[in-house]
């Protein structure tokens, strides 16, 4: 083996979150493709799930290019199946799940009288199922292993309704009560959870929202906004804590933002 090869294998040993495995869906984009890079940055693992592969391939070029250890798993988190198979995918190739981040969203902001009933399962489907089914699935390999830190991106609309906002508020405010609720079952068995809080970010978050008006309102109101690798420090920081400090909420905004 070579210098640079010992070289490159010392530093993943040292790094925090080395010989850790991690999942993050919604890693073709935004929040989810900073996170699965800082993460592998860290030491970890990544495992890339999402529904659009040809980001997800170019991603994981990205981070082994970097000398980071991917795996690609295009993932409906709406499906079951789809679901059920990433956890068996990532178990029989690695034995282990040590964090989990789910990041998968969607922002579907119209006012309720003209909303689209479709949209407001959608935003329920993806925030909030997906996320409790994926949480689910990986929950008794944590708990099987002795520990795990699962980790879920919520928003500053999980504390604070607005209004042409209700179904996606209900749905953040759902994120943050399970999470909290299932801190209480899991804690004492080594399992961390983390609510990740997002004021405005840069991400193509906001191209989904399907009214115009809405979205001007938005533009005009957030005049700041994050960047995804500052989501993605705060997900590095609370995920390598050491196993006595549990990082249960951080609620990050542009410093402009009201």
């Amino acid at each position: 083996m070579s210098e640079t090869a010992d070289s490159t294998s010392d530093e993943r040993n040292a790094a925090p979150l080395a010989d850790s495995v991690a999942i993050v869906t919604g890693a073709s984009s935004g929040i989810g493709e900073a996170t699965a890079e800082a993460l592998a940055e860290e030491g970890a693992t990544v495992v890339l799930a999402a529904r659009r592969v040809d980001e997800l391939e170019a991603l994981a070029d990205r981070i082994e290019s970097a000398g980071g250890e991917t795996l690609v798993v295009p993932t409906d988190v709406t499906d079951e199946d789809d679901v059920d198979s990433l956890v068996e995918t990532v178990t029989d190739e690695f034995g282990r799940i040590d964090v989990l981040v789910n990041n998968a969203g969607v922002m579907l902001l119209e006012p309720l009288e003209r909303a689209d009933r479709s949209n407001l399962r959608q935003m329920v489907e993806v925030n909030l199922l997906g996320l409790m089914d994926l949480t689910h699935a990986v929950l008794p390999i944590m708990q099987d292993q002795d520990g795990g830190h699962i980790v879920n991106v919520s928003s500053v609309a999980g504390r604070k309704t607005m209004a042409n906002a209700s179904g996606y508020n209900a749905t953040k405010f759902g994120v943050n009560a399970f999470t909290d609720a299932l801190r209480q079952e899991v804690t004492t068995q080594n399992v961390r959870t983390t609510i990740i809080e997002p004021g405005a970010v840069d991400t193509e978050l906001a191209s989904h929202v399907p009214d115009e008006q809405v979205l001007e309102q938005l533009s005009e109101l957030y005049t700041e906004s994050l960047d995804p690798e500052d989501i993605a420090r705060a997900i590095v920081y609370a995920t390598t804590q050491p196993e006595h400090v549990s990082v249960n909420e951080l609620m990050i905004r542009p410093t402009g933002q009201v």
